[in-house]
């Protein structure tokens, strides 16, 4: 929990992971891309004492994840979004058991998401109703630019996507979480193309669609999406760390967001280890929109308590302290002639 000021903030870090991107679980050159790419994302946007050596930054580990997000981190729950990889990583990118066994020993700390790939037919059908009895998941993490043999992306309306998005309501899975965001080396910029979230959503009106990097750099095109589908969220993972290096287009993200969809349909996210959330958490909770952006309103305490973790905690059924409720808002004076 965060306090500053007389007020409390319940978190949930709505997007984590567990890598391994170590030399020796790298089985090509790609995966030595990807994990650079991040760290040039880690160094370039984080304040200087935040940022992680190198060789760390390759694999953190469980006990170093609890101590980042739990111990200094102010995270009261935390869920993990993995991502596959098995073309880059000879084991995956994403540590599945040891996150899920973290999961199992701290399952009022955490939550644990899964993912699938279209592409893998029948056998990935199968897979996921054994995944969604194991892991009793709720949600799912999607990247629809992971490499496949000769295929380098697919889409979320693709016939056999449709078949698991069908296949995951039946199982209880409402909540997808989708890459849509900044590419990285060296998967294809236009695989994470927002276009195809409009359809599904129209589509599964019972699931909720969590554009993870709110769309970026198409911020523009998400919105126009989201304002008209009501079961589609943004997730601040990547957008929120521009709050350091780049303040003013933080702002306007967050402005733009706020004005489109509200303060009910957006998640903060560290993205650790991408980012650890102790100086996200601080830094949002005192950012005020600069006063000469006079398009977007202040942001409200209950917009950020909202967003910091009221959003995620609704969406994925995780109890909130009963001495953690929104601010009352003060009625408006009423003007007598």
């Amino acid at each position: 929990m965060y306090s500053k000021d007389g007020e409390n903030y319940f978190i949930v870090d709505a997007h984590v992971a567990l890598w391994d991107a170590r030399p020796e679980n790298q089985r090509n050159i790609h995966g030595k891309q990807f994990i650079d790419c991040f760290y040039d994302y880690h160094r370039n946007l984080s304040p200087e004492s935040e940022v992680w050596p190198y060789e760390e930054y390759l694999y953190q580990g469980g006990d170093r994840l609890m101590h980042d997000l739990f111990e200094v981190g102010y995270v009261d729950h935390a869920i993990f979004q993995p991502a596959a990889l098995g073309e880059f990583y000879t084991n995956g990118f994403g540590q599945t058991e040891e996150a899920f066994t973290l999961t199992e020993a701290n399952p009022d700390k955490l939550t644990y998401n899964h993912y699938w790939d279209p592409r893998f037919g029948e056998t990935g059908l199968t897979q996921l109703r054994e995944d969604a009895k194991r892991f009793n998941l709720k949600g799912c993490k999607l990247y629809t630019a992971e490499w496949h043999g000769d295929s380098r992306g697919w889409k979320l309306d693709d016939l056999w996507s449709y078949r698991y998005l069908e296949t995951a309501q039946e199982l209880g899975i409402t909540n997808i979480h989708i890459h849509k965001g900044p590419t990285i080396r060296p998967l294809d910029r236009d695989a994470f193309d927002v276009a195809d979230v409009d359809k599904v959503a129209s589509d599964f009106t019972e699931m909720n669609f969590v554009v993870e990097h709110c769309g970026l750099p198409r911020l523009e095109d998400f919105c126009w999406i989201a304002t008209q589908e009501p079961n589609v969220h943004a997730g601040l993972a990547v957008a929120i760390p521009f709050i350091h290096t780049r303040p003013k287009y933080f702002a306007q993200i967050i402005g733009e967001l706020l004005y489109w969809l509200d303060e009910d349909r957006i998640q903060f996210s560290s993205d650790y280890a991408l980012w650890t959330p102790r100086w996200l958490v601080e830094r949002f909770v005192d950012f005020q929109i600069p006063e000469d952006m006079t398009e977007y309103a202040p942001l409200t305490t209950a917009q950020k308590k909202k967003i910091l973790g009221l959003n995620a905690a609704a969406m994925y059924d995780i109890p909130v302290p009963a001495e953690l409720p929104l601010p009352r808002e003060e009625p408006q004076a009423v003007a007598v002639a």
